[in-house]
């Protein structure tokens, strides 16, 4: 239910939100007038303290227009400042993706959450537990990457751990790590050695770092996940391919943490019994 105010109530609000949006803008009294159309005394008559007057719908409108408001703050009727666009856009952001693991925005996502618990569906395999000679691999027709970088940001990442900035929650589909073991798909021409070794470095990993990084492996025929890492109650963010989907609304932060948290409730091996897994996978190569 609206509150309900009284004309000089909203008058006394809508003048010092004027006044204010005004020096955040940088814009006078005159500036103003003269971009609203309105005359000079009207908009003097609206910010004086001697009167009760509220200007006309489209007066409000053309003010807020001006000063990058929206006019429902104007008028107190919201106490957010932006425009309904503004949050939106605020919300969800479109950004590139490079196809290295060492993007900086991603880095800087990483950095930001330092503290929070990240929750990671990855892509292919976790770009923070590949081996030196997996992402060589992978960045050796890479133009213009190079496996250096990559190397670098995935030791960073790690060491975000050692250090216990943040926990990590990792979820991913059994038949990536049967197809990467086969050396199938996308890592067709990887050398068995080297998925061996990759494999028992995982495992490594998750018995060593745990409880820092829980790793659970979920049956992507009784469930589902597109690429998406939730970076704590900050941000969530699903990759497309070219394209990262930013979202830092608090609603879609809590959809994308109970999806993810769908996936280790489902989970066919819990984070307790991936690393004896991973070695009996890779024990079959």
């Amino acid at each position: 239910m609206l509150d309900l105010f009284d004309k000089r109530e909203r008058s006394g609000v809508f003048r010092s939100r004027l006044a204010e949006g005004m020096r955040r803008a940088e814009v006078s009294r005159s500036e103003l007038a003269r971009r609203t159309g309105a005359d000079r005394s009207t908009v003097a008559q609206i910010l004086s303290d001697d009167t009760a007057r509220l200007p006309n719908a489209h007066l409000a409108a053309c003010c807020a227009q001006v000063l990058g408001v929206s006019a429902d703050w104007l008028l107190g009727l919201t106490d957010r400042p932006e425009r309904p666009g503004d949050v939106i856009a605020a919300a969800m952001s479109v950004t590139e993706a490079a196809r290295a693991s060492w993007d900086d925005e991603l880095l800087d996502w990483h950095r930001e959450a330092a503290g929070y618990k990240i929750r990671h569906v990855p892509a292919t395999l976790p770009d923070m537990l590949k081996s030196e000679d997996l992402l060589r691999w992978e960045y050796a027709h890479s133009l213009g990457k190079t496996a250096e970088q990559a190397i670098g940001a995935m030791q960073d990442r790690l060491a975000l751990m050692r250090r216990n900035q943040s926990d990590f929650e990792v979820a991913m589909p059994l038949g990536e790590l049967h197809a990467f073991a086969a050396g199938q798909g996308y890592y067709r021409g990887l050398p068995a050695e080297v998925r061996r070794d990759q494999l028992n470095g995982m495992a490594t990993a998750a018995r060593d770092f745990f409880p820092s990084l829980r790793l659970f492996l979920f049956d992507s025929r009784r469930v589902f996940s597109a690429p998406v890492s939730v970076f704590g109650p900050l941000l969530g963010v699903v990759y497309i391919g070219r394209f990262y989907l930013a979202f830092r609304s608090r609603d879609r932060v809590r959809m994308l943490t109970e999806q993810f948290d769908g996936l280790v409730r489902e989970a066919a091996v819990d984070a307790r019994d991936a690393s004896d897994w991973l070695r009996d996978l890779a024990r079959d190569i």
